[in-house]
């Protein structure tokens, strides 16, 4: 990022004077551009104001042919070097996207090379980032820090090492051995499509790779079968783990780094199969970003009361629902909003997924004894203001988590229902008294994620539905289904995800029925009755709005 720009951020009142002239704003990036200023303003915030300082237009790259331009100009190196994209080519004028326009250096670069005028727009960050990986299948970096790629030829010969020559730790750890490179190049794909997981298994007769996106586990690769060893002794190096123990599980954590810009972080898995280790790494979203209350697709009135909950100065809120569900982005949307330097954060997780400063984080570590309810004991004695707790498991995390929300402590945690009014009665057959429940529960979030149609090739729902689909109501107008070939912008119809949520406010009318013991059908009647959105009223919601479709509520909240 150029010190220009962060000035002219800093008078808008978006960035302290103090950190103008500090790291990151005076690095000398390749691109001149410093994506960590992104934990300070948003990338679609950022271009929204450079936009409005510039009087440059601020587009939509999908709405742009750029990958013909791109191919026609064949300047790969000048756009990733400058995080620039020439979008379309008309009457002599290149119509070039930026970040950042106050580099005069990028113009006239652009200029020399084409030979054409050079009109700036501006894009966010993340959507060029993005179109950049798409084009030339690897990550932004300067040609001078790029790995090189590893080649069929490479892989094919890597088949035939001996199992001597294989055991040699020292050439795993190699960064450019081309074991490392091939994983190298997973990871960028992965994270290219968004994939939340990698999975390498290994079976009898073959071993395959697959990515899960947007929920669903997608196949990638397919290497020789005598290649799971090394790729798997290679991802417990990268973790530290222990290469000669392939009979117990294993579980570890590491930072890859990508470029001289990026890394990774992700924790991994193995487990011994009977053809070999199955090593799965869950890549862990981080950044200030993911956690923008207003991105997480609340309706106002849903918004409205999670802010109400956080803002007071004791009780318990709960978020539930399956693994994969989102409700770890959403718990740490809140702790994002708390963080403040007037406040005591304490959390135990296992793992901690998102690194946020500010907040006292803790593993818990239940082999030595160290489990939620240990650890929850233990922040009692540190002064803690808010706690949160990864989950709540057992009776002894539950009752220690209900007398801390008591006793002037805002508590928040998880638990693995249904719905919000199977929470309520969850804890009650788990023992703790409704007395206890109604005084202490101020509100209990269900969720679940659904993919999202893709904006640029979904079409219009077919009529002729079958009588499963009667629980969604008719067909109309405003409802979509998947492209079933996809298009260039999502190649399977479906482009990300969305929320869809059920905000249980616990006002006078629920405390009533908890200490009345009611039932959670008629706990959810009440809090229907008092406005809540249910899950399936949400799935419908973003159904009717374009967003989603039958088949993707069909699969996820099991309509009919």
């Amino acid at each position: 990022m150029s010190h220009h720009l962060a000035t002219l951020l800093s008078q808008q009142g978006l960035l302290a004077h103090t950190q103008v002239g500090q790291p990151p704003f005076t690095s000398n990036h390749p691109s001149g551009f410093d994506p960590s200023i992104l934990e300070f303003i948003s990338a679609d915030k950022l271009a929204a104001v450079v936009s409005q300082l510039f009087k440059l237009p601020q587009v939509n790259i999908a709405h742009y042919e750029y990958r013909t331009v791109c191919e026609e100009l064949g300047l790969s190196t000048l756009i990733q070097k400058h995080l620039s994209l020439p979008l379309a080519k008309t009457n002599g004028t290149l119509t070039l996207a930026v970040v950042d326009p106050t580099l005069d250096v990028i113009e006239d670069e652009f200029r020399f090379a084409t030979g054409l005028q050079i009109e700036l727009v501006v894009t966010d960050y993340n959507a060029i980032k993005k179109a950049i990986y798409a084009l030339y299948g690897r990550s932004l970096q300067s040609t001078t820090t790029a790995k090189k790629e590893i080649n069929a030829l490479e892989l094919a010969q890597l088949v035939n090492v001996s199992e001597e020559e294989f055991d040699r730790e020292e050439d795993l750890s190699l960064d450019d051995a081309p074991v490392s490179r091939y994983i190298h190049q997973i990871l960028l794909e992965a994270i290219r499509k968004g994939a939340s997981d990698i999975h390498f298994e290994p079976y009898e007769k073959h071993y395959r790779i697959r990515l899960r996106c947007d929920g669903l586990l997608v196949e990638s690769h397919q290497p020789a079968s005598q290649l799971g060893r090394r790729l798997s002794t290679r991802l417990k190096i990268l973790a530290n783990l222990d290469i000669a123990e392939r009979r117990r599980p294993q579980d570890g954590r590491s930072k890859v780094k990508l470029n001289a810009d990026s890394a990774v972080d992700m924790r991994i898995s193995t487990l011994p199969t009977l053809w070999g280790e199955k090593v799965v790494l869950r890549l862990l979203e981080s950044g200030i970003n993911l956690l923008d209350i207003d991105r997480l697709g609340y309706s106002h009135q849903q918004k409205q009361h999670y802010l109400k909950a956080l803002k007071q100065p004791q009780g318990l809120i709960l978020f539930t629902g399956p693994t994969g569900s989102g409700k770890t982005i959403s718990l740490y949307s809140g702790l994002n909003l708390l963080n403040t330097t007037q406040v005591n954060i304490a959390t135990a997780e296992d793992p901690v997924e998102i690194n946020l400063s500010g907040i006292n984080q803790v593993q818990i570590q239940p082999q030595i004894g160290f489990d939620f309810a240990c650890a929850l004991r233990s922040f009692l004695r540190q002064d803690p203001d808010i706690v949160m707790v990864g989950e709540i498991r057992d009776v002894e995390t539950a009752d220690i988590a209900i007398k801390a929300s008591q006793t002037g402590h805002l508590v928040l945690s998880t638990l693995h229902t249904n719905s919000a009014a199977d929470t309520i009665v969850r804890l009650a057959s788990m023992g703790i008294k409704t007395y206890d429940l109604a005084a202490s529960l101020t509100l209990v979030m269900a969720q679940r994620l659904v993919r999202k149609l893709c904006a640029y090739c979904k079409e219009p729902a077919k009529r002729n539905i079958d009588a499963k689909d009667d629980l969604l109501g008719p067909v109309t107008d405003q409802q979509y289904q998947a492209n079933q070939h996809g298009c260039t912008q999502c190649n399977q119809g479906y482009q990300g995800r969305i929320g869809l949520f059920e905000v249980l406010p616990i006002n006078a009318k629920l405390q009533q029925a908890i200490l009345q013991c009611a039932t959670a059908i008629e706990i959810e009647a009440l809090a229907k009755s008092e406005g809540m959105m249910s899950l399936q009223q949400s799935g419908i919601a973003a159904l009717n709005a374009g967003k989603t479709s039958r088949q993707e509520l069909q699969r996820v909240l099991l309509f009919g």
